[in-house]
């Protein structure tokens, strides 16, 4: 395209942007006369006052319902419906019971502990593959029993751990745990 012809397109181009903007203005000037008249003649305002006595008749006013959700399309049941539903859920209510009641069940015994003198103080293990053995002190008393043995004739030694130790009592079958109890270091004389 030469020079010549691209002058001449937008002068055209101009033009035409002139008049629709020409179109559009005397429209909107138009618009805007015609919110205030309607057909020519003024819009007529009675009383431009406020009405108080309306304003207060309209905040007074108490919402009532009639039992229909205005954000649902589902009709409200009828009174002989919602009495029909009524008695359904009083039918499947579940009846009070007449009778003596259960005895509660009964507590868990207690778990069985060693005596207060006893104390789990170490394990150790031999190496031929035997079970663990677990040390005790009674006092100066100390008593090496491996697992699945008996203690002092009355505790079974199930499992011997890193930290604690599994019995069980022979005569109640109740079982228990000791921790591993750290022996107090020595003091110095000073």
């Amino acid at each position: 395209m030469t020079e010549k012809r691209k002058a001449i397109v937008l002068v055209v181009l101009l033009g035409i942007a002139a008049i629709v903007w020409m179109f559009v203005w005397n429209k909107q000037s138009n618009d805007s006369q015609q919110v205030f008249a309607l057909d020519g003649k003024l819009l007529a305002v009675e009383n431009p006052q406020v009405r108080w006595d309306e304003l207060k008749r309209a905040q007074q006013t108490e919402y009532r319902t009639n039992g229909r959700n205005p954000f649902s399309m589902i009709k409200p049941p009828t009174q002989q419906e919602a009495r029909s539903q009524q008695a359904l859920v009083a039918a499947a209510a579940p009846k009070p019971f007449v009778g003596p009641r259960p005895l509660p069940p009964p507590l868990p015994p207690p778990k069985a502990e060693l005596p207060a003198n006893l104390k789990f103080f170490g394990y150790g293990t031999v190496p031929a593959g035997s079970p663990r053995r677990a040390f005790f002190t009674d006092g100066d008393e100390v008593y090496i029993v491996p697992e699945g043995d008996v203690l002092l004739g009355r505790f079974r030694i199930l499992k011997v751990g890193n930290t604690n130790i599994e019995f069980q009592e022979i005569s109640t079958g109740q079982r228990g745990s000791a921790p591993l109890e750290e022996a107090a270091a020595a003091t110095p004389n000073a």
